[in-house]
């Protein structure tokens, strides 16, 4: 099944049950790990799922590509699956290609985030995974020579760099009503969207200081994405505050458009090899 055979209406179907939960209609599969690549596969990187919380009941799943370079360390590239905190997981077909395809074109190692939904886990919740999972990568780091470490970390891992709307109010791929129900969905009952979670530009969750502190940014957006202008906006804050950002913002393109056209994709993925390999 590709990416592109997906009707764009039909990416945010899901159901609201009497209590509380929801009844996700993905109209992408799940799929396991590609440990072993057999003939004829389209397959361009192994991966592999690393338990994250067993509480939680989240994952880690790792890619590598499949002829890593010889004597070249890789980056690591963290990646979190969209869907507005809502839908999807890190096992989800469209984003276990697109991370397949970005390990084997940079190269780089990909470690995509399984994290907890909403409405079932609303914010913080997904933020508290997405920081486990950074603090998961930070541990692999100090046990580099140790017997607990990921064994592809130890391998092909340059740890040297994990330091690393309302125009489009009938968008197909983000609705705004769907992104105002997604929101309403994730940020904790009783806040708007100008909730800290939501917003950083506003508010006293993201001090300054702490701003200041941030590494160098990659921004990509399109002209037909309902969110670019908020992208714009957070692009505009940072820069003001004294955070290298590098923006690539294209007028031809919609909310995901990398996973509808290959030709998106690959330039995505070379703005992000650059971004990645001009970071030091």
């Amino acid at each position: 099944m590709l990416a592109s055979s997906v009707k764009l209406t039909d990416l945010c179907d899901f159901v609201e049950n009497p209590d509380g939960s929801l009844t996700r209609n993905s109209p992408f599969p799940d799929v396991p790990p590609t440990e072993h690549i057999t003939p004829g596969s389209k397959e361009l990187s192994l991966s592999k799922d690393i338990s994250l919380n067993p509480n939680n009941k989240t994952f880690l799943r790792l890619f590598r590509p499949q002829n890593p370079p010889q004597n070249t360390k890789l980056p690591l590239i963290i990646y979190f699956h969209g869907g507005g905190f809502v839908l999807y997981s890190a096992a989800t077909l469209a984003f276990h290609q697109t991370c397949s395809d970005m390990a084997s074109h940079f190269p780089a190692l990909v470690l995509s985030v399984d994290y907890r939904l909403a409405p079932e886990h609303r914010l913080p919740a997904a933020y508290e995974d997405a920081m486990e999972s950074i603090k998961w990568v930070q541990k692999q780091v100090l046990d580099i020579n140790g017997p607990s470490c990921e064994p592809w970390f130890k391998e092909y891992l340059d740890f040297s760099r994990t330091e690393s709307e309302k125009r489009l109010i009938d968008d197909p791929v983000m609705p705004l009503a769907t992104s105002d129900k997604k929101w309403a969905l994730a940020l904790p009952e009783d806040t708007d969207r100008d909730h800290d979670y939501c917003n950083p530009i506003v508010g006293g969750f993201l001090e300054k200081n702490k701003i200041e502190r941030l590494p160098r940014c990659f921004f990509r957006g399109y002209g037909g994405d309902p969110l670019v202008d908020k992208q714009k906006e957070l692009v505009k804050m940072l820069e003001s505050r004294g955070v290298d950002v590098v923006a690539r913002f294209d007028e031809d393109g919609f909310h995901g458009v990398e996973i509808f056209y290959p030709a998106k994709a690959k330039a995505l993925y070379d703005y992000v090899k650059e971004f990645v390999y001009t970071t030091v």
